[in-house]
């Protein structure tokens, strides 16, 4: 995963990557447009330099795959990667997301509520736990104006089967009609296949970009999506090539934040200086010094000295991923097999809603 952690010091060092306060409240150090390449066949592109929860990843691709937009079935599998978006989600119905401030205590308590009663209330989670028309419902089940609906996923399953060389293999998550009416607008908005010989190339266009907590899910989820559609077909997985539009590090809020933007062009100047893999700690301990301490209620919002703890880390060699070769939508957790992964220790941070 060395391209990840390439693209990582990019950003932190890079002349165009800027300072860039956003909708959540938590600073980012941004930078707009890049790419990058895996060769499937050298293995599984999951994260070695922190240990990466393969388990949440592939109950989320479950859940895509079956068109499901209600988040029950995540939390009765222990997967909270969509809680948080799913209870601003809640609270804006109600009225209440101007009221109850973000990642107070307040609003810390009432989402455990809310995801107890997800669990446990019926009519409660079929009520309030379903997202709107994100990922799984734009895949399975397109509304169109006249009221038909597209399977988009389904289709081009059966188009690699028939129509294998036909450059029309896209499936689109962003709908300009949904977007204001969605938990969350679709991040990962759009994917394209080819075929190539024996072998089947997905290429993803990401609009924004998470680069610490969110992007190593995608790559993963993406690689697994490959390797899926590709046995539809009879297929090889070939390259999974990833470009990303406003790949950021969330930097803190307040005095945290603040002290990324006045100090960027010296954060900059100390990455780019980095010539071996322990002068990242040097750099880490710079931003300890002089940093403001976060406050209790955004603590783990800094994801920079995150990833300037995994700069600093040797990657590992690359485990397999192996999936059962079923239709699709009839994918259960137990056919997914991960071999071989010994990742560094996770790293935790928090996730800006």
């Amino acid at each position: 995963m060395q391209q990840y952690l390439e693209h990582s010091r990019k950003i932190l060092s890079d002349r165009f990557s800027y300072y860039k306060p956003n909708r959540t409240g938590i600073d980012t150090i941004s930078r707009f447009g890049h790419q990058t390449e895996y060769d499937l066949s050298e293995g599984f592109p999951l994260l070695t330099t922190k240990a990466v929860r393969i388990d949440s990843i592939i109950h989320e691709l479950i859940w895509f795959l079956r068109g499901d937009t209600n988040i029950r079935y995540l939390v009765n599998n222990g997967v909270p990667i969509w809680n948080a978006n799913a209870f601003q989600h809640y609270l804006r119905g109600q009225g209440r997301d101007k009221v109850l401030k973000p990642y107070s205590p307040e609003w810390k308590t009432e989402l455990k509520d809310y995801i107890a009663r997800i669990a446990t209330d019926d009519a409660f989670a079929r009520e309030h736990g379903n997202l709107g028309d994100v990922y799984g419902a734009k895949w399975r089940r397109w509304r169109t104006s006249d009221g038909k609906t597209i399977d988009q996923l389904g289709d081009v399953v059966e188009m690699l089967r028939r129509t294998p060389n036909s450059r029309r293999l896209v499936v689109s998550a962003w709908d300009p009609t949904e977007v204001s009416f969605t938990a969350l607008p679709p991040c990962h908005i759009l994917f394209h296949l080819n075929t190539r010989g024996n072998y089947l190339d997905l290429f993803l266009y990401q609009r924004s970009c998470d680069m610490f907590l969110g992007v190593p899910f995608n790559i993963a989820s993406y690689a697994m999506l490959t390797q899926i559609l590709a046995q539809q077909a009879d297929l090889k997985p070939g390259l999974f090539v990833h470009s990303l539009g406003d790949a950021h590090f969330y930097c803190g809020a307040h005095e945290r934040g603040a002290l990324y933007g006045s100090n960027l062009d010296s954060l900059k100047a100390r990455v780019s200086s980095v010539r071996e893999r322990q002068g990242f700690l040097d750099v880490l301990n710079w931003v300890n010094q002089n940093a403001p301490k976060e406050g209790d209620d955004l603590k783990g919002q800094d994801h920079v000295t995150a990833i300037l703890e995994q700069l600093a880390r040797e990657p590992r060699e690359l485990p397999r991923m192996h999936i059962a070769r079923k239709p699709f939508d009839q994918l259960a957790f137990e056919d997914f097999a991960l071999e071989n992964y010994e990742p560094h220790p996770v790293i935790k941070r928090a996730m800006a809603v």
